[in-house]
C-alpha cells in the first residue's frame, strides 16, 4: 500500500494501534450483531487518548505511530503506578540502559521502606531511539498493607524514577453482607421529597428526617440521587448527573435555618431569611414542578447573610482545618465558583483559562472574600450531609445513607477547567443504541484518559471516592461498567458512532475498593445492559454487589427470571430513576411518552404490543408464585406483588422506589430527552397526582403497607 495514502485506507494497520491502546475496533450491538467501528470513529478517539495521528495522516504517519506504542513501556524507567492485590506479590518491570544496574526499594505511606528483590527474568534488550534498552524484573513483596505507597528506581547513571504502589483489597468486606445475610432500603431522588421547612427542594434535614421514617419500618439503607456540586449560576442545571464535578457537593442541599450562625443574625436579619424562604418556595407553595432556580436565588442570598454573620473561635478552627483538608482542590473549586457567579457564565476562556497563572493570582487577590464564601459552603454543605447520615445510623440503619456516583462531568465545569489534561480532549461519553434508546445516548461528558489516570497515579479516582463515602456509608456507581469501558463520542458525531474504550480495570476497581475497606462502605455498582458475564464474575469475586431490576431480568425465553436464578451479590429493584415509577410502568407510560416526545424508532402499536405481552407475562409470574390471587388486580396489589417477588430472591440488597411506596406514576427522567421533558423537576406525588411531604410519609397507608412487607420479609 502507498505509504501516503490516508491512514483510513490501512483499516488492519489502523486496527492495530488501536488494539494497542485498548481501543475497541468492533462491538456486539443490543440486536447481537458485530458491529465495525467506522476509521474515522477510531482516528478521532486515537488521536484523543495522545497518539499523533489525525483525520491527515498517512499510512506512513500510522505505521509509526505503532512502531511507538509497541515501544512505549521500553520507553519507561518504571511503570507510573503499579496496583497489586494484598496479600499477593507482584513483578515489577523497569528498564535501563543495557548492561547497566539497577535498585528498587518501596516507602510505604507510614515512612517504612524496604527493598524489592530482583528475580531472574531474561528479557531480550531492544534498541530504542538507536540505544540498547534492557530490562530488569523485581518482585514487591507480599507483606506490604493496603495503602499508598511509593515505588522508588535508582539507576547506575544517578538518575531516580519512581511510581505509585497501591496495595488494595483482594475482596471488600462488610458486616451487613456477611454470613447471607439479607437487608432492605429504600430508593429516593432526595431533592423530590420536600416538606413544609423546605425552600422549593428536598435538602439535607429533609433527608435526615426521610432517613428516620424509612429505618423507623426497619430500612437498613437510603439511596439517594448523586448530590455532586452544580454551576453556582442561574440557569441551573437539573440533572443530578452532570455535575461540574464530582469531588464537592451542591449548596443547593443546605437548609440555612439550621447553620449555627443563624442563630448569630439579629431579628431583622431572620426576618428577611424568612422573606427569602418564601420566595424560594413561590406561590402557590405546591408547584407542579420542583424550580431549582427559584430556590437558589434566594437561597444563595441567605446563605450570604449568614456567611457574613461570622463564627465563633472553635466553628472558625473547624472551617479552616476543613480548607486545609481540601487543599488546592477546594481553592481551586471555590475559585472557579468565583468566577463564574461574577463573569455569570461557565465559559472562562479567554478570562481565566485555568488556575495557573497571573490571571487566576489576580482572582484569587480580588475576589478572596468572594472565594472563602464558597469554601464556606462546601463546609456547611457536608456539615449537613454528614449530619443526615449520623442519624440514620443512630436510628438503627446498619448502612445509613447510599450515596449515588455519576459516571462524570460538566464539559464547561470545575473539574476539567482545574485539570483538562486529565480528559480526554473533543469526546463525550455516552452508550450505543439499545432497546430503550434506539438512536444511543451522548451523555455530554468528557471522559478520563486512561493513560493521565496512570500517570497521576490515580489520585483523582481516589479522592472522588474518598469525598463521596465522607458523607456515606455505601457507594452507588452508576454505570460501573465505566470503571472497565466506556462509549466514546468523537464531538460532532452521533452516538451511534462511537466505540468503546478500555480502562485499566484492575487498577480502577482496586482503588474503589481500597477506599471503602478503609470508610467501612458497601459497594454496588449499576451493571445493567450489555454486560460480559466475567465482568459480573469479576465484581462477585471483588466484593462488589451488582444491580437487578425485574423488568430487566429475563429467561431466553423472555420471560420473566425466577426468584432463584437471581444473583446473591446483588441489589434487587423494581425500579430505577432511569424508568417510571411502577405504578406508570404497568399502565405503559414509558411507550406513550416515548411516542409523544419521538423517541420511538418502532412502530407505536408494536411497541404497546410488547408492553402487554410483558405485563401478561409478569402477572402469570406472579401467580405462579402466589403473590397475585384475584382475577383484576389494582396497581398497588401489582406492586407489593413485585416487591415481594424481589425479597423471594436470593438478592443480598433489596431496594424498593419511594416513588412505587406512595403510588407515583411520572418519570423523574426520560432517558434521550433533554427539554422535551421536565426531567429531575417532578416532586414525590401520590397515585392522584398530588404531591407527598415528608411530613405525610409516616401517616401514608401504601409506604407503611409496601415497608411492612419487606420488614417482615427480610428481617
Amino acid at each position: 500500500m502507498d505509504e501516503t495514502s490516508p491512514a483510513s485506507a490501512d483499516i488492519d494497520l489502523l486496527r492495530r494501534l488501536a488494539q494497542l491502546n485498548s481501543v475497541s475496533v468492533d462491538y456486539w450491538d443490543y440486536r447481537g450483531q458485530l458491529q465495525q467501528v467506522a476509521p474515522e470513529s477510531l482516528i478521532k478517539v486515537l488521536s484523543a487518548l495522545g497518539e499523533d495521528i489525525d483525520l491527515s495522516s498517512t499510512v506512513a504517519d500510522l505505521r509509526s505511530a505503532v512502531e511507538r506504542a509497541q515501544q512505549r513501556q521500553w520507553r519507561q524507567t518504571i511503570a507510573p503506578t503499579v496496583v497489586v492485590r494484598h496479600g499477593k506479590c507482584c513483578e515489577v518491570p523497569v528498564h535501563v540502559p543495557d548492561g547497566t544496574w539497577v535498585t528498587v526499594s518501596w516507602i510505604g505511606e507510614d515512612g517504612t521502606s524496604g527493598d524489592c528483590a530482583q528475580l531472574d527474568r531474561w528479557v531480550e534488550p531492544q534498541w530504542i531511539d538507536g540505544a540498547l534498552v534492557g530490562r530488569a524484573t523485581f518482585e514487591v513483596p507480599d507483606h506490604l498493607p493496603l495503602g499508598w505507597h511509593r515505588l522508588v528506581a535508582t539507576l547506575e547513571d544517578g538518575r531516580v524514577a519512581s511510581a505509585a504502589l497501591i496495595v488494595v483489597p483482594d475482596k471488600l468486606t462488610h458486616p451487613s453482607l456477611q454470613n447471607g445475610k439479607r437487608t432492605w432500603g429504600v430508593n429516593a431522588q432526595m431533592y423530590s421529597v420536600r416538606s413544609q421547612s423546605s425552600w422549593g427542594i428536598g435538602d439535607a434535614v429533609d433527608l435526615a428526617d426521610l432517613a428516620a421514617v424509612c429505618a423507623d419500618r426497619g430500612a437498613d439503607f437510603l439511596l439517594i440521587n448523586p448530590v455532586h456540586a452544580s454551576q453556582p449560576t442561574l440557569p441551573l442545571e437539573n440533572s443530578p448527573y452532570l455535575p461540574v464535578t464530582r469531588r464537592w457537593v451542591n449548596p443547593i442541599y443546605i437548609r440555612p435555618e439550621s447553620i449555627p450562625e443563624y442563630a448569630l443574625l439579629t431579628q431583622d436579619q431572620q426576618a428577611a431569611i424568612e422573606e427569602l424562604h418564601r420566595q424560594a418556595v413561590g406561590e402557590p407553595e405546591s408547584s407542579d414542578l420542583l424550580d431549582r432556580d427559584r430556590c437558589w436565588k434566594a437561597k444563595r442570598q441567605a446563605l450570604e447573610m449568614i456567611f457574613e454573620a461570622g463564627r465563633s473561635y472553635h466553628r472558625d478552627s473547624l472551617f479552616r482545618r476543613f480548607v486545609e483538608s481540601g487543599g488546592s482542590d477546594l481553592a481551586n473549586f471555590a475559585l472557579w465558583s468565583a468566577l463564574v457567579e461574577s463573569n455569570s457564565t461557565m465559559d472562562l476562556a479567554g478570562l481565566v483559562d485555568n488556575p495557573l497563572g497571573t490571571a487566576a493570582d489576580l482572582a484569587r487577590s480580588g475576589q478572596a472574600r468572594e472565594i472563602e464564601f464558597w469554601k464556606w459552603c462546601q463546609w456547611v454543605a457536608s456539615e449537613q450531609l454528614s449530619q443526615a447520615h449520623h442519624v440514620a445510623t443512630q436510628v438503627g440503619m446498619s448502612i445509613g445513607i447510599m450515596a449515588d456516583l455519576a459516571v462524570g462531568v460538566h464539559p464547561q465545569g470545575s473539574e476539567i477547567w482545574s485539570k483538562p489534561e486529565l480528559f480526554a480532549p473533543q469526546m463525550s461519553v455516552g452508550s450505543p443504541p439499545d432497546m430503550y434508546s434506539q438512536q444511543g445516548q451522548n451523555w455530554s461528558q468528557p471522559p478520563w484518559s486512561p493513560r493521565r489516570l496512570a500517570e497521576e497515579g490515580y489520585e483523582p479516582l481516589r479522592d472522588m471516592v474518598r469525598a463521596v463515602l465522607a458523607n456515606a456509608g455505601a457507594i452507588r456507581i452508576d454505570h460501573i461498567l465505566g470503571l472497565f469501558r466506556l462509549w466514546w463520542i468523537p464531538s460532532g458525531q452521533p452516538a451511534s458512532e462511537g466505540t468503546y474504550v478500555y480502562y485499566d480495570h484492575e487498577a480502577m476497581v482496586g482503588v474503589v475498593l481500597l477506599e471503602a475497606q478503609r470508610a467501612g462502605a458497601v459497594v454496588i455498582g449499576e451493571d445493567l445492559g450489555v454486560v460480559e458475564p466475567w465482568v459480573r464474575d469479576y465484581l462477585r469475586e471483588r466484593g462488589v454487589l451488582g444491580t437487578a431490576v425485574f423488568w430487566f431480568e429475563k429467561d431466553s425465553a423472555g420471560w420473566p427470571l425466577h426468584p432463584s436464578d437471581y444473583r446473591q451479590a446483588c441489589l434487587a429493584a423494581v425500579n430505577i430513576h432511569d424508568l417510571p415509577p411502577t405504578a406508570g410502568y404497568i399502565e405503559g407510560i414509558q411507550t406513550t411518552l416515548r411516542d409523544e416526545l419521538g423517541l420511538l424508532v418502532d412502530d407505536v402499536e408494536l411497541a404497546r404490543a410488547s408492553d402487554r405481552l410483558e405485563m401478561e407475562q409478569t402477572e402469570q409470574r406472579l401467580r405462579e408464585y402466589g403473590l397475585l390471587t384475584g382475577p383484576n388486580p389494582t396497581p398497588k396489589e401489582i406492586v407489593e406483588a413485585l416487591y415481594a417477588y424481589a425479597a423471594k430472591t436470593p438478592a443480598a440488597l433489596v431496594v424498593a422506589s419511594l416513588v412505587d411506596a406512595v403510588g407515583d406514576r411520572r418519570p423523574q427522567n426520560m432517558p434521550g430527552t433533554h427539554l422535551e421533558y421536565p426531567n429531575w423537576r417532578v416532586p414525590l406525588c401520590d397515585q392522584d397526582g398530588h404531591e407527598v411531604r415528608i411530613e405525610d410519609l409516616s401517616s401514608n397507608e401504601r409506604l407503611n403497607s409496601l415497608f411492612s412487607l419487606l420488614s417482615s420479609t427480610l428481617q
